[in-house]
């Protein structure tokens, strides 16, 4: 490889300013080019649209683009932490914050926006927040721990200026946070970009009964500080106040334009460097790309259309005539737990267009589509509460349907859209502008033969994620279409399917790995096979999960029957059906998380999760829980995590069942159920939902005439709302219904496939789904019933068993052969509990590290002795 003749400076290491080195790498297979990027933030460039993710358990680590081997690229220079402070475009040079000047022969501007804060009084004031970066999380989660700490017998109160994309996830953050937060929208609707009327009233619903106060048609006049220093309360055009702690501004974003304001170039009426279809500013040795580029007139905000133009830039950088060809503004997103989805001409504005909606309020969910004057081309759609169809409606814009529209949004129906044939010029993948023509030439000619084939080669379902569905069902027809075996196998050692598998051990009777890796397999096993047979085999009865060989197979979590933590430490959950608890019950857990100086949390599932706790003082915890009438919780297992239930009916004013006694009794009966993956339960005692059952992977919804049962609701990275399947059970009738769909779906589910995945891939769907459970349509009814009822029978406390058997005891120790514990695990005190420390803390002034019996060990990086 030559060296390098032409030299690019990237300004921003964001998403878009990572796609475009990315992409210029894998083109230029000659090296012509050097890349040098400047990144104002210290970090890896990293996802901005999972930002909310950060309060679901992530790190920022978990959040980096890409592969890191880009970054050790000899022909690219990441400059982190620094930023761009002039342009002299007659000598192409960048002034940089440290003092550098950097000479280009292409300069490709990504410096992005920054976030609008409105010049209302008060904006500056401590405790208000813009929602744009990861920093900016951080200090908003440190600032709302403060205030809790200042008075935790009362909730932080929050509010969010901005009720659209940004202003919605920036109250889910709060509401993560333990916060009670209002959103004030100046516009008489939420999300006045996306959905209309009849869509924001379903989702102001929604997010009402969550708990989030919405004032919509409402102007922000003031943030006060009440002479305290920080903020106190908010006024409002119309005169009224509220008391609030804190205030995030998400009232949109302005382009980071400053670089060609200062040089010269010019910029649109609104912002953003003027360029052309190439991309291209005045300059010819300068372009634009992302949200700090005004092309036909407009900046485009979301990431799709940024990617595009990178891939434009690197184009014609390497010779070709790529343009800009406009962009794809279609919006999918969760917001505070409600599906949200807006694509193409969303509003109607097209003459004579025709609209088809669908509106349920019960339910929760609005779906409206419109139609060409002849109802026979998609032009648009909002779909709010169930965006499920999404993946295949957004493809076929401007294109025929084939079917009746309806066929996509009635409830009974749905289910059909996911069989249509997308023509070979519908973009599959948006935020990668990959057509399915595309993908399936990948399969065709490109020689990939899976999923993951095609993912790396087209980068098809590599950011949002949202149309992998869509891509892997387009992979799997083509290699059919081809003559190629679609391969189930669940991996080199078992040529099955899970499903396969599953019903091969259950004819068979066979009770241990050995003997089933000869019957079906081959090899010694691997840690795709052996964690799933050791499920199938606590799945159909067959004994403790760490009996004889069954213990070797477990992954860590299932082998200590308790969560490892980040710093090698185990949490313990006890069972709390229902999250009811007697007084004794809980002070039981409270001694014994102060006398083994345990983390305490109160997690989402209404249990209480104790942190902290070394290997070898698990039996001794599970000692004390179990004689007070404690259980494993199963928080470590693929099975039944916990059912969550509001208080019904028994204390509430609205409640119209017992939703607690339901939530008891479908715990007890489920607990220890192990399955493909876990399995979460809400039952909620009326249709405002207190317990989000329609999030978990069954929800149990009290009605006047019984309860309603729905399924394959799943939160985490890839959320889905639940589906109806039977209304206005009895109690009899909802538990056997239940009953049938968990024992079909661990007979039938892939390894690791959630409920929602499996109804998505299932032949049928939820229609099928509803008749084997139903309506018997298999003839296994009666097989289901009698599986679930020797469940029931079987079941045995995990810890207990373990506390009874003295070779299932000798597991639980530091170490192999010393009855020692790990005496170098580190903490901070912070709060009045301990966390694990980190190497950041090392350098903070303000804290200090302590070892496990609470000694301090580093104090501002300085090495303390160690005082008995």
């Amino acid at each position: 490889m030559s060296e390098p003749d032409t030299h690019v400076v990237v300004i921003g290491g964001g998403m878009v300013g990572h796609r475009f080195v990315e992409a210029l790498r894998s083109r230029d297979a000659a090296g012509a080019h050097r890349i040098t990027v400047i990144a104002e933030e210290g970090r890896l460039p990293y996802d901005r649209v999972a930002l909310t993710s950060f309060f679901a358990g992530r790190s920022p680590d978990d959040l980096i683009l890409g592969e890191d081997s880009l970054w050790h690229d000899p022909l690219v220079d990441l400059r982190r932490g620094v930023t761009a402070v002039g342009l002299d475009r007659s000598s192409r040079t960048v002034s940089l914050s440290d003092g550098d000047d950097l000479h280009y022969d292409h300069l490709v501007l990504a410096t992005g926006s920054s976030a609008f804060v409105p010049p209302v009084p008060g904006h500056d004031l401590p405790g208000c927040f813009v929602y744009r970066t990861v920093d900016d999380v951080i200090a908003l989660e440190k600032y709302v721990e403060q205030r809790r700490a200042a008075h935790p017998e009362t909730p932080v109160r929050g509010a969010v200026v901005g009720g659209g994309l940004l202003g919605l996830e920036a109250a889910g953050a709060l509401r993560a946070l333990g916060a009670r937060p209002t959103v004030v929208e100046f516009a008489p609707r939420l999300m006045p970009l996306q959905v209309d009327e009849g869509g924001a009233a379903q989702l102001t619903r929604m997010i009402e009964d969550l708990g989030v106060e919405v004032r919509v048609g409402t102007a922000t006049a003031s943030v006060d500080d009440e002479q305290t220093g920080r903020v106190q309360s908010m006024a409002f055009a119309d005169g009224e106040r509220i008391a609030t702690e804190v205030v995030v501004f998400a009232t949109g974003v302005r382009p980071r334009d400053e670089l060609a304001r200062t040089s010269d170039l010019p910029v649109g009426p609104r912002g953003g460097v003027l360029v052309d279809e190439a991309c291209r500013t005045p300059d010819p040795r300068i372009s634009a790309i992302g949200e700090v580029a005004c092309l036909g007139g407009a900046t485009w905000g979301l990431v799709a259309p940024g990617y595009t133009m990178a891939e434009v830039v690197v184009d014609r950088l390497l010779g070709g005539e790529a343009a800009f060809p406009g962009a794809d503004c279609s919006t999918k997103l969760k917001l505070l737990g409600v599906d949200v989805a807006s694509f193409g001409d969303a509003f109607g504005t097209t003459p004579g267009s025709l609209e088809v909606a669908y509106s349920d309020a019960v339910s929760g969910v609005y779906k409206k589509l419109v139609m060409s004057d002849d109802a026979s081309t998609l032009l648009g759609g909002i779909l709010v509460g169930d965006a499920s169809a999404y993946a295949s409606l957004r493809p076929m814009l401007g294109r025929p349907l084939g079917v009746d529209p309806s066929v996509f949004i009635a409830p009974e129906t749905a289910g059909a859209a996911a069989g249509l044939e997308l023509p070979d010029e519908a973009t599959a993948c948006s935020c990668n502008n990959v057509s399915a023509g595309q993908i399936r030439e990948a399969v065709t000619d490109g020689g990939c033969c899976s999923l993951a084939d095609v993912k790396g080669c087209t980068l098809a379902g590599t950011s949002c994620g949202s149309c992998l569905p869509l891509v892997k069902k387009l992979v799997d027809t083509e290699l059919t279409r081809a003559g190629v075996s679609v391969s189930t196998a669940l991996c080199e050692h078992i040529p099955l399917s899970r499903a396969e598998l599953f019903n091969a051990v259950k004819v068979t009777g066979l009770t241990t790995f050995t003997a089933i890796i000869e019957r079906h397999g081959t090899g010694h096993g691997c840690h795709i096979c052996k964690p799933t047979i050791a499920s199938i085999l606590a799945s159909l009865g067959h004994g403790h999960v760490l009996d004889g060989e069954q213990g070797t197979l477990q992954d860590t979590n299932d082998h200590m029957l308790a969560n490892l933590q980040k710093d090698g430490t185990y949490s313990v959950v006890p069972r709390i059906p229902a999250g009811e608890i007697t007084p004794e019950g809980l002070v039981v857990i409270g001694e014994v998380a102060r006398d083994f100086d345990l983390y305490t949390k109160i997690t989402g599932a209404q249990r209480i999760d104790l942190f902290g706790a070394r290997v070898d003082q698990l039996p001794a915890i599970w000692a004390r829980l179990v004689d007070a009438g404690f259980e494993s919780g199963h928080a470590y297992g693929k099975s039944l995590r916990a059912v969550k239930s509001c208080v019904g009916q028994t204390w509430c004013r609205y409640g119209v069942q017992d939703s607690v006694a339901m939530a008891i009794r479908l715990e007890l009966r489920y607990r220890g159920l192990r399955a493909p993956h876990k399995l979460k339960v809400g039952v909620s005692g009326c249709a405002r939902e207190c317990a989000e059952a329609r999030g978990k992977d069954v929800g149990v919804i009290a009605t006047d005439h019984g309860w309603n049962v729905y399924v394959g609701g799943n939160g985490g990275f890839t959320p889905r709302h639940a589906q109806l399947l039977a209304e206005d059970l009895d109690d009899d009738a909802l538990v056997r219904t239940i009953d049938r769909f968990f024992m079909y779906y661990i007979r039938t589910a892939d390894r690791l496939q959630r409920t929602a995945a499996w109804l998505e891939e299932v032949d049928g769907g939820l229609a099928h789904v509803r008749a084997v459970v139903i309506d018997d349509s298999l003839g296994v009814a009666d097989d289901l019933d009698a599986a679930m009822a020797r469940h029931v029978a079987t079941y045995s406390d995990e810890w207990r068993d373990v506390l009874e058997d003295p070779e299932k005891l000798s597991r639980f120790a530091a170490f192999v052969n010393d009855d020692g514990h790990d005496d170098g695990l580190r903490y901070v005190v912070e709060r009045g509990q301990r966390r694990p420390a980190t190497p950041e803390d090392r350098n903070d002034p303000r804290v200090e590290i302590v070892d496990a019996a609470r000694r301090p060990v580093l104090v501002a990086g300085t090495t303390l002795e160690v005082r008995s």
